[in-house]
């Protein structure tokens, strides 16, 4: 039986079309494999997707991949339950990852590590069910943040990509919610009722990170600037094109 899901706004339709136009993130006859930690960014664009495609001009297929790090706190299975109702194929793949960074990490953050060794996961379930797009959740927020940290930490102008190939040139990551913002996703999460997973990613909520810190940052200057987000988009656009030297 199918899950019938809120429509959602308006606001996130248009945006989420607006970047999928604006970067030609999906293409008549794309299988779309999308990653879903559980958390609200990730559930909303399931959402979001899965209303495309009952209007979109283009056909796409779309599945569902969930990453279980197997970290304490972490309980993903009632995913399952909810990918069944929504008629979404669904993966879901488990690995020791904070018992495996502790082994072999050096000099490098549990964020990256963790982030390299679930995007390893996920090109490799592309690859072998024939998926050639990989979506991911992250929105403006992230991206905003991201490109403060390689500025201020890498001493370099670089973020997330809205649209771009992946080394091996087999697979196509696109994030559509990169002209969202978190607070959206945030309100839609809660007024459709999606079943967020708490602490999609408690290894990160154990120690401030400085993500968090950038967050804070953002927050504290949007409070005296309402554009500050709009503003940063236009001076990030060159950066989320494919080929800028990102």
């Amino acid at each position: 039986m199918s899950h019938s899901l809120p429509k959602p706004p308006k606001s996130l339709l248009r945006q989420v079309g607006r970047a999928i136009a604006d970067y030609a993130m999906i293409r008549d006859g794309d299988r779309i494999l999308l990653g879903v930690s559980g958390g609200k960014d990730s559930l909303s664009l399931l959402a979001i997707l899965r209303h495309l495609q009952t209007y979109a001009p283009v056909r796409f297929e779309l599945a569902a991949l969930t990453v279980d790090p197997e970290v304490p706190g972490f309980e993903p299975a009632s995913l399952k339950a909810y990918y069944d109702a929504l008629g979404v194929r669904w993966f879901y793949e488990q690995q020791p990852i904070m018992e495996q960074a502790r082994e072999h990490m050096d000099g490098d953050s549990f964020c990256a590590y963790c982030s390299r060794m679930k995007r390893g996961i996920m090109y490799r379930l592309c690859r072998a069910h024939g998926f050639n797009v990989l979506a991911l959740g992250q929105h403006l927020d992230d991206l905003a943040e991201s490109l403060l940290m390689s500025i201020f930490h890498g001493g370099q102008l670089r973020t997330m990509k809205a649209h771009y190939r992946n080394d091996a040139g087999d697979v196509r990551i696109i994030r559509p919610l990169v002209y969202c913002r978190e607070r959206q996703t945030a309100d839609y999460a809660s007024a459709a009722g999606l079943p967020v997973v708490p602490d999609s990613c408690p290894a990160c909520f154990q120690m401030p990170t400085r993500r968090e810190h950038m967050k804070q940052l953002l927050a504290r200057e949007e409070a005296d600037n309402p554009h500050l987000f709009s503003s940063m988009l236009h001076a990030m656009r060159p950066l989320l094109q494919e080929g800028a030297d990102t």
